[in-house]
């Protein structure tokens, strides 16, 4: 069955710097998948290699089973990217830059439909026609979780996804991001976070220096063991 998202012996060369070595791995449909690594360990990168941002040195990437070379326009219709700092506009509100932004996607959604999408990253009713200048990095993020949401796409892909959000606010949005899965969206997360890795994510894959050095899967039901995959994050700075 074809993985609608796979990497097949990656390997990324940029300005001489070798980014990625040789990463393999798929996402199932329904799946959550945590890219756990340092900064500099090829983890955004990865992404743009699936948005064809980036141009594979070797292997490739593919989405629904096609190379990310031979139809890109298809490729980005099929995923949603939420990166770490949003390009929303401070001049404009929350709803402006949802309406405007999906416009740019070829998609549309009612008052409704977006007040929907802002009640389940929980942006406060008062603050929705509000400029986004006034908004908290917290807030941006949440007006963007919810623009990923409305794009509705089979596949998210998320970089760092909880930075700047409250603890209460990280563990709602790792419920949502449970929910989506559970209705059959397919999740690729990048972080630094080995907590929240463990927390969401149906498997763990280590990157260190460019490769896939560990995987770490959830059994029956229970969460990844925190402890386990901090001792292998930590052992980063080993010669």
């Amino acid at each position: 069955m074809t993985s609608p998202l796979e990497a097949r012996s990656l390997s990324l060369v940029r300005e001489g710097n070798t980014v990625l070595d040789g990463v393999s791995f798929s996402v199932a449909s329904g799946e959550i998948f945590a890219l756990l690594g340092g900064n500099g360990a090829g983890k955004s990168s990865t992404l743009l290699a699936f948005l064809g941002f980036l141009e594979a040195s070797g292997g490739e990437v593919l989405v629904n089973g096609s190379s990310v070379s031979s139809d890109i326009a298809a490729v980005r219709s099929a995923i949603a990217y939420l990166p770490e700092a949003a390009s929303l506009y401070g001049h404009m509100t929350a709803y402006e830059n949802l309406d405007y932004f999906l416009d740019l996607a070829g998609k549309s959604a009612s008052r409704g439909e977006t007040d929907a999408a802002l009640d389940r990253v929980a942006l406060p009713d008062e603050a929705r026609s509000r400029r986004l200048q006034s908004y908290s990095k917290g807030m941006r993020q949440k007006t963007a979780i919810a623009l990923a949401l409305l794009r509705e796409t089979p596949i998210l892909l998320l970089d760092e996804p909880t930075s700047g959000l409250d603890p209460v606010a990280i563990d709602e949005f790792h419920d949502l991001v449970k929910a989506l899965a559970e209705g059959g969206q397919t999740i690729l997360m990048v972080t630094h976070d080995v907590y929240g890795a463990c927390q969401v994510a149906d498997r763990v894959g280590l990157l260190r220096g460019g490769k896939l050095v560990g995987s770490f899967t959830a059994e029956n039901g229970e969460r990844i063991d925190t402890e386990t995959v901090h001792a292998a994050f930590s052992e980063r700075q080993v010669a």
